[in-house]
């Protein structure tokens, strides 16, 4: 890296316009730009629950995915290039798997909570899903590569799944949602136990319900 980065204000971004990795100039609420935030963000989010006492093996999970995010990162920010491959898709695909056959099957909706690591999970997962979008959008417009999105959508699974997990080795569980708890509640009555078939909320769909 050299002093790439010796100097961190520069004074041009002043009038909302920022550089990309080729050299050319955007506004700065454009929709590649917006992508980057999102993709910042999430791996700020993740460095959040690193913070956290979290199993080594999901802590060099969690590094990996955020080298990973910096590749997708430098692909957004240069237009045309090609980082992040397929193989990094697959190897979330794996840990995936492996994470949910040690989880028991879900028969209820969840609500984002549990442990401080878990809840921060499902932050990640949440923000994930909003970069998902964001990259998703910037593909509508401009030409983008298969591999981020699949790396997103596949990453907010794994999140999801990761939360659980988390939840389970601190010995708290998932949060169960109570459909209709507040109303009946209201009216005097026993909150009623949700009748909901589906395990999830579209956003936590596992990989296989969402291609």
């Amino acid at each position: 890296m050299g002093h790439r980065l010796s100097k961190i204000y520069t004074r041009t971004g002043d009038q909302g316009s920022t550089g990309l990795g080729d050299g050319s100039r955007v506004p700065k609420n454009s929709l590649r730009v917006g992508a980057l935030g999102d993709v910042d963000e999430l791996s700020s989010v993740i460095g959040l629950l690193l913070a956290e006492p979290v199993p080594e093996p999901i802590r060099e999970l969690l590094t990996d995915i955020q080298h990973d995010l910096f590749d997708l990162g430098g692909e957004l920010s240069i237009p045309g290039m090609t980082l992040l491959q397929a193989s990094q898709v697959e190897h979330l695909e794996r840990e995936l798997d492996a994470l949910n056959a040690e989880l028991n099957p879900l028969k209820e909706f969840i609500l984002p909570g549990g442990c401080r690591a878990g809840a921060l999970a499902h932050q990640a997962r949440a923000v994930c899903r909003r970069a998902e979008r964001s990259v998703v959008a910037l593909a509508a417009d401009e030409v983008l590569q298969e591999a981020p999105r699949h790396y997103l959508n596949r990453l907010s699974d794994l999140l999801f799944v990761l939360a659980r997990t988390l939840n389970r080795a601190a010995g708290c569980g998932d949060v169960l949602w109570q459909k209709g708890r507040n109303a009946h509640a209201a009216a005097g009555a026993a909150p009623a136990q949700s009748t909901v078939a589906d395990s999830r909320l579209p956003d936590q769909a596992s990989a296989e319900e969402q291609p």
